[in-house]
């Protein structure tokens, strides 16, 4: 186990510095000036615009922090490749770089916005189990339409559900009310999917020789299906929902928007839209790593789900 674990750690870096340098060359893809983008509606003036390239390294600077010059008089860009290595040397200490419209770390900008998230992702997957598939932002839509217009209006505000925001001091209604609406809309994009695939698999598994076996003990079918059955029906649908979750947990774009909530995914949907690459960065950084985390969590339990398979161990010999 040891081993397995080991070898799938290290089959993350080149997925990781993969993801990483896609994204970094995006960045001179995606048309868009950041900087020029922090003034908004005021133009920048080039003192202060030169800082700031300096600032994020986006033209190389002396040891004193001024801009280098060419023979032009032109600061000189810093290369992708430099900028793409400043970056994982931060990384490597924890540093994400800092927000180009907030000013404010990326680490920390995260730190405030994760456990949304993260408490959003845990209800949506305890329910997901229960309810019907359909397309979240449509979903999304109705519940808002319907718990906080349509049912609010017809019992004078008497019922009401809130539609935005994950609560606080300013909000009329309890915090944990705020995770209803958008629990269900997150949990049910893939209910019906996790359904059909346990559905499947348990059918599969009832036509084994090891289940006519236990039928042939005379073992009732509850004991079956919940000591026999079950457990090796699980690794698809854990797999599945392992897979899910950390989707959930990296930021559910579609979801965290249309509720307004303040967690990973809307955050990284405005920084997309003002080009604050920074938090682009450290929110992309965050989902890869998070990801990887959970599939490896999900092969781990393989092992403690089905004791036929063996990670890392020494083949069986006949």
């Amino acid at each position: 186990m040891g081993k397995y674990i080991v070898k799938r750690v290290l089959q993350f870096i080149p997925v990781f510095l993969g993801v990483t340098l896609i994204l970094f060359a995006l960045q001179n893809i995606v048309p868009g000036d950041p900087i020029k983008l922090i003034g908004g509606d005021k133009a920048l003036s080039p003192e202060v615009e030169l800082q700031l390239r300096v600032r994020y390294h986006l033209v190389q600077s002396d040891e004193d922090g001024n801009a280098i010059l060419d023979e032009n008089g032109d600061p000189v860009q810093t290369s992708l490749v430099d900028r793409y290595l400043y970056y994982m040397n931060g990384l490597l200490h924890g540093d994400l770089g800092n927000s180009y419209q907030r000013k404010l770390p990326v680490t920390e900008i995260f730190a405030q916005k994760y456990p949304y998230t993260v408490k959003l992702a845990a209800c949506a997957i305890v329910l997901e189990s229960i309810l019907v598939a359909v397309p979240a932002f449509w979903l999304g839509m109705l519940l808002q339409l319907f718990f906080g217009v349509i049912l609010k209006d017809a019992t004078g505000g008497a019922i009401s559900m809130p539609i935005s925001g994950a609560g606080g001091s300013s909000s009329q209604y309890q915090d944990w009310m705020h995770y209803v609406l958008p629990t269900i809309t997150l949990a049910s994009v893939s209910t019906a999917y996790a359904a059909r695939i346990m559905r499947s698999q348990l059918l599969d598994v009832m036509n084994q020789d090891y289940i006519r076996t236990a039928k042939a003990k005379g073992l009732s079918n509850r004991a079956i299906i919940v000591k026999h059955a079950l457990k090796n029906a699980l690794i698809p649908v854990v797999t599945y929902i392992g897979v899910d979750f950390g989707g959930m947990l990296s930021g559910a774009i579609l979801t965290e928007t249309v509720f307004n909530w303040p967690g990973i995914g809307y955050e990284v949907y405005r920084a997309i839209s003002m080009r604050d690459w920074p938090i682009v960065m450290g929110g992309v950084t965050l989902i890869v790593v998070v990801v990887m985390v959970i599939n490896l969590l999900v092969d781990i339990s393989y092992a403690f789900l089905d004791p036929r398979i063996r990670l890392g161990g020494p083949s069986d010999k006949a």
